[in-house]
């Protein structure tokens, strides 16, 4: 930092302002010092900033999943509003099992990290209590868990399992399977598969039809095509299919081309996400849209404002049905 103020010709605290603070410092004093650090190569300590602030400029986000691309724009989001404050973020993937989630917090912790972002609510007892004794700010994403740690930035993923077997029954489908959301961890695909059953039971359409997802081994769009393939067997005169994830509904519409069923006429074929493969330009697929980017960009924010207030915040984003093509 030394060599800096001398190269920019400016006080030691120039510099650090411009590090720290650089909107307080004046636009061509500030381009100068950059400038001086570009040219000499410096890179700022972190540990000793974090040493004398108690500032870490760190924050741990643990993914579910990252065998696809249904976290994908929560993660942007959430990165670009740390960006913007000087934050870095690091990333663990859990693959929906608590005691990966239970090692990769305890890794993150050690690295005395400003907040944690987490898109699971299912954690081991152990794992809740290290939380809330370790004073590290948390928010819970993708979900409105009834006993949160911290922070929530999520929605109903029961509400949208009713909201997308509503319309399906509206429609006039009578005969609706749910594939997947048996998948051990995945509270998320199981609440939705919850919201499926309880419509049909009020609707006195008769037992739930699920399809369990296949061996986890398979890829989503593998599954999706095994599944509608299994649910069409043991019921053949199906009318309709809720796949738990759009990569599965992918697979699922791809299988009913080979077999030669007319989607949405024979099988209407429905997802959740919202995801880009949904798109009209590409499956044109019937599905509940989630707001990925905006939980991340909200997560953000409240990491960033959470030295204000001690208030602890729940949000519902709520989610949207898309009406597409295939249903």
């Amino acid at each position: 930092m030394h060599d800096v103020a001398i190269r920019a010709k400016v006080g030691k605290i120039t510099v650090s302002r411009v590090l720290r603070t650089p909107e307080k410092v004046a636009e061509k004093t500030r381009q100068r010092v950059l400038d001086a650090i570009r040219d000499l190569g410096y890179v700022p300590d972190g540990m000793a900033g974090a040493l004398s602030s108690s500032r870490s400029k760190i924050v741990g986000a643990l993914v579910s999943t990252l065998a696809d691309s249904v976290f994908t724009s929560t993660i942007e989001g959430l990165s670009r509003n740390l960006r913007r404050s000087n934050y870095e973020l690091l990333l663990a993937n859990t693959d929906y099992a608590p005691e990966l989630e239970d090692a990769a917090v305890r890794t993150l912790l050690s690295r005395r990290p400003d907040g944690l972002v987490l898109t699971s609510s299912q954690h081991t007892p152990q794992l809740r209590e290290l939380l809330l004794r370790s004073n590290v700010p948390v928010v819970e994403l993708w979900d409105l868990p009834e006993n949160p740690i911290g922070h929530v930035v999520g929605f109903s993923n029961r509400l949208a399992g009713r909201a997308i077997t509503e319309y399906l029954i509206a429609r006039s489908h009578r005969k609706i399977a749910f594939i997947g959301g048996n998948r051990s961890g995945d509270v998320r695909g199981q609440q939705r598969a919850e919201g499926y059953q309880d419509v049909l039971l009020e609707a006195g359409l008769g037992a739930a039809l699920f399809i369990d997802s296949p061996s986890p081994e398979l890829s989503d769009v593998e599954a999706g095509a095994q599944g509608i393939s299994s649910a069409l067997e043991r019921w053949p005169d199906l009318d309709a299919v809720i796949c738990v994830s759009d990569p599965l509904a992918m697979g699922a519409l791809c299988e009913a081309a080979r077999k030669g069923i007319n989607v949405p006429s024979d099988l209407a074929v429905t997802g959740f996400g919202g995801l880009e493969l949904s798109q009209p330009a590409g499956l044109n697929l019937t599905t509940i849209e989630f707001p990925g980017k905006r939980i991340g960009e909200m997560a953000a924010d409240i990491l960033l404002n959470s030295e204000d207030s001690d208030t602890r915040q729940i949000v519902d984003l709520g989610f949207e049905l898309i009406r597409r093509a295939t249903a």
